[in-house]
């Protein structure tokens, strides 16, 4: 069952956070689709933030990858897809064993990675409406 959210200004997105992780307490993995500037990243380090990630996040665009630590210690990892082109480039750098680690897995732009996603993913789909106001779609 889908659950439908609003993000009215992006300084609100740590309440949103805290009530997504809240939601789907012991899940991991996320996977999160929307249009380029749709606020994805926005969403993740509001969501890295609430898991005490210490030191900031960025983007990942051009590493694919970011690994973060909380202040236990403990790895969250920020995944970008967008420049890869095919699900092959995966094997690469570990994205399975990422996924199987038990560690948070924020995935921006997870088309490609569809067959490798757990079964119990989060999936986040944002829209950007008018004024720039976002609906997040969760399906838990």
């Amino acid at each position: 069952m889908s659950t439908v959210l609003q993000l009215q200004r992006p300084q609100d997105a740590a309440d949103l956070a805290q009530a997504l992780l809240h939601a789907c307490r012991g899940r991991r993995v996320f996977a999160f689709s929307g249009e380029l500037g749709a606020g994805k990243t926005t969403l993740i380090k509001a969501l890295c933030n609430a898991l005490g990630v210490e030191g900031g996040t960025s983007s990942p665009s051009f590493a694919i990858v970011n690994e973060y630590r909380t202040a236990d210690g403990d790895p969250v990892y920020h995944f970008d897809l967008f420049r890869l082109r095919a699900a092959s480039e995966l094997e690469g750098i570990g994205f399975e064993e990422y996924l199987d680690s038990g560690n948070y897995c924020f995935v921006e732009w997870p088309e490609l990675a569809q067959r490798r996603l757990p079964a119990d993913t989060v999936k986040v789909r944002i829209e950007v409406g008018e004024g720039g106001a976002r609906t997040i779609h969760v399906i838990p």
